[in-house]
């Protein structure tokens, strides 16, 4: 690393502390208001007044969020942090717990924007190179497809590079998890419906039972990874839901399933669909009965990251912190829609404290976040903003 900058992030490692107990307490007032996907009114009126305040230009974007902008020219980059929280009760015994029944972030979210709130202080202050930064703050990454809807406003059209980071429970705190490739995974939800004739559970010759197709077709998609995606490729396909019948004594008329494909290649994907597609069909017809199935629209492309930018997180995340390479996930992120503007990467911050019990995963009731950390993840999306504008034009990014 030269000597400049480690000159300079050392600058942002000193502000990243000293900002450190406003991050924190901003994080435990969104915390303690959490509001679900495009409901984030509270949230967005915080950031946008304390973004105005440091005198960013700053502009509404699907419905509740944010995009502030700070400079001006190319090159233009982008840090993102998600705002929405879960339906889900929290069960933690916390000063700053959830003040509103059956809604918690447990997922990080409150963390992620109190970070780059930080992160906005930072940059304000300290001498930057040339070009724009865009901070966008995301609504909706829960289902909501926030992302897509940030992309389709046309509002970061002009962004060259983008960032975003997860606070992440499965790795020790205060290290930073970052790899090139596949992060995480693509993911889209299915429904099937095999369709027969009802009647009496005591004459089923009379009638046309959809069970045992249905139940043969289960066990035939649960063969299609293991027995024709090679072994070195990664999916996930998961029936998770099968509704069928009212009585003992009644057969019914059909079988509703739902369920999860899980994927990083879109050549296993669509392999994978196709022979979903067949099975259905196929084992219904074998029964006289009629199968169909059809795929969400809500389909997460698979998070890839891009090496050079990643080439630049780890030199920036090395000079704060341990950083390790971490095993890539089979959930979902809609940060990957970004990648349809620009070369992106994505990295994962731990917050795993066994000394502290804060041990539960993501969507737990019991999820919480080791905040003496959070300076980290404050410095390194300052950082990493600044080597981007200084690095960009000779990175040669697709």
């Amino acid at each position: 690393m030269g000597d400049s900058m480690a000159s300079l992030q050392n600058e942002v490692i000193s502000l990243a502390r000293s900002i450190h107990s406003r991050v924190v307490e901003w994080r435990r007032d969104f915390h303690a208001h959490p509001e679900l996907g495009y409901e984030e009114h509270r949230t967005s009126r915080i950031v946008e007044e304390e973004l105005k305040k440091l005198g960013y230009d700053v502009v509404r974007v699907a419905k509740t969020g944010i995009v502030a902008s700070l400079g001006s020219g190319e090159p233009v980059v982008a840090l993102r942090a998600d705002m929405d929280a879960l339906p889900i009760q929290e069960e933690n015994d916390v000063p700053y717990k959830s003040r509103i029944p059956g809604k918690m972030h447990a997922c990080g979210h409150d963390a992620h924007t109190a970070m780059l709130l930080g992160a906005a202080h930072i940059l304000k202050q300290i001498k930057k190179p040339k070009g724009t930064i865009k901070l966008i703050f995301q609504p909706a990454e829960e289902g909501g497809l926030g992302a897509k809807k940030i992309v389709e406003s046309g509002k970061i059209d002009d962004v060259q590079a983008f960032f975003g980071l997860h606070v992440w429970s499965s790795l020790p705190s205060g290290v930073v998890g970052i790899k090139e490739g596949p992060v995480m995974a693509g993911a889209e939800a299915f429904k099937i419906t095999v369709k027969g004739k009802g009647g009496h559970g005591a004459v089923p010759h009379e009638a046309i039972d959809p069970i045992p197709p249905a139940c043969r077709a289960v066990l035939a998609l649960n063969m299609i990874i293991p027995r024709e995606i090679p072994a070195y490729e990664t999916a996930v396909l998961s029936v998770t839901k099968i509704n069928a019948g009212t009585a003992s004594n009644i057969i019914p008329e059909t079988v509703e399933m739902e369920g999860t494909l899980r994927t990083f290649s879109e050549k296993i994907r669509s392999h994978i669909k196709e022979r979903m597609k067949e099975i259905i069909t196929k084992e219904a017809e074998a029964s006289r009965c009629e199968g169909n199935i059809k795929f969400s629209e809500k389909y997460i492309p698979p998070t890839i990251n891009d090496p050079k930018i990643v080439e630049i997180v780890q030199k920036v995340a090395s000079s704060i912190t341990e950083v390790v390479t971490p095993k890539p996930t089979m959930g979902a992120e809609d940060f990957s829609f970004y990648r349809k503007i620009a070369p992106a990467a994505y990295a994962f911050l731990g917050i795993r404290n066994k000394e502290k019990g804060i041990i539960y995963p993501h969507h737990s009731p019991k999820f919480n976040v080791d905040e003496d950390v959070l300076w980290i993840g404050t410095a390194l999306h300052a950082g990493i903003a600044i080597e981007l504008l200084k690095n960009l034009k000779d990175m040669n990014l697709p």
